[in-house]
């Protein structure tokens, strides 16, 4: 997603400089809108965090930037990307320069007195061997890296984004693995404190429509969250701010700690999640600014941890910097304030022929709103329901599915979907809807927001599963007994 000088990161038409202009002062109005809601419906203070982010001229968007002055896409994308703070992530596996690299950073920040926002992205077997997979070798050598990345730390206050994906994604993982990660964590989260106290470390708490609040806190607990200065979510997402806050509140809450707050990404969610699309999904905008000025006192930032325009994996390879995906997302976005001029914007001092590094592909989840389902394709059967059934990622031995219900006979109070898989499949996980299985046979039931379907009305769901062998999808499914032909 994002770079630095030898570790970097991880969309649509071309439009004349008349269609840019449009875009950006619709973009303003929903912006003012928006603003105006948040701030009427938070409270009055903020989280522990003051102070506003580094705005890092060395981004590969200011890179492209640099390079593309005439494009006719590139006012709007520095207006709305290229001129906003954004993480600098870590994610080559580069022991020997890691400390000067991160000296680098954190410098170059505190000459300016604005805060480096810093992403640790090395853990073995990150991304459960997806678009972003990659990390040290074991563990013995990520804990070698970290004290070399802790090292580069200084001692005014920096943010650091411990290890997107690594406690919300853990599907790929042994209980052996999980706990050498869980240690492996909260030896980073102690050791960057030591080295400098006025670090604020947060953990990956996943997002609002993926594991339970009750589930995240678990996980932070055995990583050890008491010790940092909380938890993350959305990051590489594009679920509602809203829809975070009140997760993040009651992930607070299950983990009965006063003392911790959260960050949010706010990079792309300016239009929401489409369905449980996650990878480059069409039509998202991006977000509220980085700011420490929330008015929520749980939540210390707004940031942008995954920078707007690199790629998830689909419409390029992750972290690659893709101008088309950075224009669709600037004409979609919300703007808080007025944008900058590109002249304030500072000009990149590298070359721009330095290689993209890979961003974690956040793992697809359910849409929170059964009203937006994803659109599986695809769909098998036409007669009295039809079965959209769709992989949306796939590693060595799991994967995920997104699932969409039509019914197309008399509206239901209820539904029961089964089906029956041919290989060696086994659900682990669901949401939006309760799915058990006996063998082979594999049954879901509604979940209580989602039980009643109209005619022609659809009902989504979404789960992860095991496989060995061949992932074969099921050919037939019945639903409420009535076969989907």
């Amino acid at each position: 997603m994002i770079p630095d000088p030898t570790s970097s990161p991880r969309h649509r038409r071309r439009a004349d400089r008349r269609l840019v202009a449009l875009a950006a002062a619709a973009a303003m109005t929903a912006a003012t809108t928006l603003a105006g809601v948040l701030l009427a419906t938070t409270e009055a203070s903020a989280g522990t965090l003051t102070g506003s982010f580094y705005r890092d001229p060395t981004t590969n968007v200011n890179v492209w930037l640099a390079a593309n002055p005439n494009d006719s896409r590139a006012s709007l994308i520095s207006q709305r990307i290229g001129s906003q703070p954004q993480a600098r992530w870590f994610a080559n596996y580069q022991p020997s320069t890691i400390q000067s690299q991160v000296t680098s950073y954190v410098s170059a920040a505190n000459s300016v007195n604005q805060i480096p926002v810093l992403v640790p992205y090395m853990l073995p077997n990150r991304d459960c061997g997806g678009a972003s997979a990659g990390g040290a070798p074991n563990i013995s050598a990520y804990r070698s890296w970290i004290d070399n990345f802790a090292a580069g730390l200084g001692s005014r206050t920096a943010v650091i984004i411990m290890e997107p994906d690594s406690l919300a994604l853990q599907t790929c993982l042994s209980s052996t693995d999980k706990a050498d990660r869980n240690s492996a964590i909260s030896y980073a989260v102690t050791k960057f404190k030591q080295v400098n106290p006025s670090v604020k470390v947060y953990l990956d708490a996943g997002h609002s429509a993926w594991n339970s609040a009750a589930d995240t806190a678990s996980r932070l607990q055995a990583a050890g969250v008491s010790n940092a200065a909380g938890f993350y979510s959305n990051a590489s997402n594009f679920r509602w701010t809203a829809d975070e806050v009140n997760f993040g509140r009651n992930v607070l809450n299950a983990l009965g700690n006063g003392n911790l707050h959260q960050v949010i990404d706010t990079a792309r969610n300016g239009k929401g999640a489409l369905g449980s699309e996650w990878c480059d999904p069409a039509g998202r905008g991006t977000g509220q600014a980085p700011t420490t000025a929330t008015n929520e006192s749980t939540v210390d930032a707004f940031v942008w941890i995954k920078p707007p325009g690199e790629a998830d994996g689909c419409a390029g390879p992750a972290g690659q910097f893709m101008p088309d995906l950075a224009y669709s997302l600037a004409q979609n976005g919300i703007v808080t304030s007025p944008p900058p001029s590109p002249s304030t914007v500072p000009s990149p001092s590298v070359s721009p022929s330095r290689p993209p590094s890979p961003s974690p592909s956040a793992p697809p989840s359910p849409s929170a709103s059964p009203s937006t389902p994803p659109s599986p394709s695809p769909s098998q059967g036409t007669g009295a329901c039809s079965v959209g059934y769709r992989v949306d990622s796939q590693w060595n031995n799991g994967f995920v599915v997104s699932v969409v219900i039509t019914n197309r006979g008399p509206a239901i109070s209820s539904w029961t979907l089964t089906w029956t898989y041919a290989g060696n499949q086994a659900v682990t996980s669901a949401w939006n809807a309760t799915v058990t299985a006996s063998g082979a046979n594999v049954t879901a039931r509604n979940a209580g927001h989602n039980g009643s379907i109209a005619t022609n009305g659809t009902a989504s769901f979404g789960f992860q599963a095991s496989y060995s062998g061949t992932n074969t999808n099921p050919t037939a499914f019945k639903l409420n007994n009535v076969t989907c032909s």
